[in-house]
């Protein structure tokens, strides 16, 4: 699922470091050229990986501005092509060879390990030779007013892959993840900017030490959210910047699915999925009465019978499952497709950018609360739910 799929997922990254002050497309265009895709259709290498064109996914060049520039954004896809042989196929065929060899020096009852390991060699570059390498691409939208990249995976190895080649191809560049602390820190301001840097649990600035110190936004957030929803205060004001005027009311909840997880009674890690709309939330209420904390919970956000739906995951603040209004865009026999398709990519972005505006305000909202003394009173009013009051 990509750029003009209504259900996507996404992750976000800031970028660090300098870029040029001039020349932008001339930039973009020669680092990406450089580090674009290679096919090995032709040969027996098993994968091959670099950018393309996010609309040729079979077009490495990138000399064209209509072609990845779409106003303030930069759009391209990184594509990975890779031949795999079925380890069953593999033996099979590794066995015969090594019967074949044994029948020619029948003083042997098991080839030599050298000889064997050079069969296999030899079986797998034949039969890399008749495997067609099997595509795949995920697509990046780089919006330059911003700063933020988005990438359209959630995949733990699509991401580290990702962030390497992005660094190997804009040197001096960085592309580090948008968790739960550094969204936070975009959104605040004066003393709730420090309240947060107080709160900071992380004892360094390492990516991997900021989210895993600082789970208690992502835990706390959705408890938040989760509690304010079953008290009936669902409704929510605009307060970041965006397509959406600021005051604008709209609504939120969480339902349909909530992922728990804490320490079992005989110790280890336990989980709990609680599925299917909630009425009264008495699993959701003896899973948290039992210490276990959510990590994963799906997400509503409704404005002007609009709804944005997304399962947050509470860790990264990764978007699974990112399900904004349909686009609708009328077809004109007298349009062409690529001129169709560019016109679907600016109402996609618009729409998106709406349910992250939304989102951004639902946690900013929480974030007011959080780091101030009203915490405490929420805490209680948590605590009366759980206790059935």
């Amino acid at each position: 699922m990509g750029v003009y799929a209504n259900t996507v997922s996404i992750t976000q990254f800031s970028v660090t470091g300098d870029m040029p002050a001039a020349e932008l497309f001339e930039w973009f265009s020669l680092k990406l050229s450089a580090r674009g895709f290679q096919t090995i259709e032709f040969s027996t290498e098993e994968q091959s990986e670099g950018w393309v064109l996010l609309d040729k996914p079979d077009d490495a060049v990138f000399e064209v501005p209509s072609d990845f520039w779409r106003d303030n954004c930069v759009v391209f896809s990184l594509r990975k092509d890779q031949r795999k042989i079925p380890s069953a196929v593999l033996k099979s065929h590794v066995s015969r060879e090594e019967g074949v060899y044994l029948a020619q020096n029948p003083n042997l009852r098991r080839a030599p390990k050298q000889k064997r390991e050079e069969i296999k060699e030899l079986v797998q570059i034949r039969l890399l030779d008749k495997c067609l390498p099997v595509p795949s691409t995920v697509d990046v939208v780089w919006d330059l007013k911003s700063g933020v990249i988005t990438l359209y995976s959630l995949g733990s190895k699509v991401i580290e892959r990702f962030e390497e080649i992005f660094r190997k191809t804009f040197e001096g560049l960085g592309a580090v993840i948008v968790h739960p602390l550094a969204r936070a820190r975009n959104l605040l301001s004066g003393q709730l900017l420090e309240a947060l840097e107080g709160a900071n649990q992380a004892g360094s600035d390492a990516v991997i030490a900021l989210i895993r110190d600082n789970q208690w936004l992502g835990w706390d957030f959705m408890l938040w959210l989760l509690q304010r929803g079953v008290n009936g205060e669902g409704e929510f004001s605009v307060c970041c910047s965006g397509h959406l005027t600021q005051g604008e009311k709209f609504t939120a909840w969480i339902d349909d699915r909530i992922q728990f997880q804490g320490g079992g009674a005989e110790g280890g890690i336990q989980k709990v999925s609680v599925s299917g709309s909630q009425d009264s939330y008495l699993e959701a209420i003896s899973a948290l009465k039992g210490g276990k904390r959510i990590t994963s919970a799906t997400i509503c956000m409704e404005k002007d019978e609009n709804l944005w739906k997304l399962t947050l995951k509470g860790e990264t603040f990764g978007f699974a499952s990112f399900k904004c209004p349909q686009v609708r865009i009328e077809k004109d026999a007298t349009v062409d497709q690529m001129s169709e398709r560019e016109a679907v990519f600016y109402e996609r972005m618009y729409l998106m950018d709406q349910g992250i505006q939304l989102f951004d305000s639902l946690f900013t909202a929480f974030l007011a609360e959080r780091l101030t003394d009203r915490w405490n009173d929420r805490l209680q009013l948590v605590q009366a739910w759980l206790d059935g009051e």
